[in-house]
């Protein structure tokens, strides 16, 4: 991670106790489950900038597979998830269309790392955004958003089609589901402890 921020550098006191905060990104392609997945952590109402769907936006994004959907986020989700006494996670989720990858620096400043959101029928879809993360220098997770009626993938075959290198962690996630989704956050902040244990030693 470079010289960017570590685990222990955001700390402040809380209630009597320290606490760290750590920025962390919700990201992926369009219409694979970020809205909803920030939704079903936030311990806060999560701030959304979900708008509807115009004659317009049919021209420009890719509604194969997701004939149903009507919105779409245009700025950014943000909600906070406390993790124990010692961790508090602001995530930040950020849209996936090509159009607004110049909100991307903006939202990336200070993260420290991010769960990139893929769906196991488009994961060609995650490439774009798999580049930017990459762009900006972010240890990342992947979660596979699994609901009702997507195809079983076994991990090794997410690590071919994505070409992920073999420490990255991929973990299997329900975006609806409050525990499935903590469990996935948990499985990228323990990697990112690793990887900032790794740099200190």
């Amino acid at each position: 991670m470079g010289s960017g921020p570590t685990l222990a550098e955001d700390a402040y006191v809380r209630g009597g106790a320290e606490q760290t905060a750590v920025k962390i990104l919700v990201v992926g392609h369009f219409a694979v489950g970020k809205t909803t997945m920030i939704g079903s952590l936030s311990e806060i109402a999560p701030l959304s900038t979900e708008e509807k769907m115009t004659s317009v936006s049919e021209s420009v994004d890719d509604l194969k597979g997701v004939q149903g959907k009507t919105t779409t986020t245009v700025v950014l989700d943000f909600g906070r998830l406390t993790l124990g006494d010692r961790i508090v996670l602001y995530l930040f989720g950020s849209p996936g269309q090509q159009r607004f990858v110049n909100l991307w620096e903006d939202v990336a400043h200070g993260a420290l790392g991010a769960l990139i959101l893929v769906d196991p029928e488009r994961l060609a879809d995650s490439f774009a955004v798999m580049d930017l993360i990459e762009t900006y220098g972010l240890d990342f997770a992947v979660a596979i958003n699994r609901f009702d009626g997507t195809p079983e993938r076994t991990e090794a075959a997410v690590r071919e089609a994505l070409d992920l290198l073999p420490d990255t962690p991929v973990v299997a996630v329900d975006a609806r589901d409050k525990t499935s989704s903590v469990n996935a956050l948990i499985t990228l902040v323990r990697w990112l402890q690793e990887r900032a244990a790794l740099e200190q030693a």
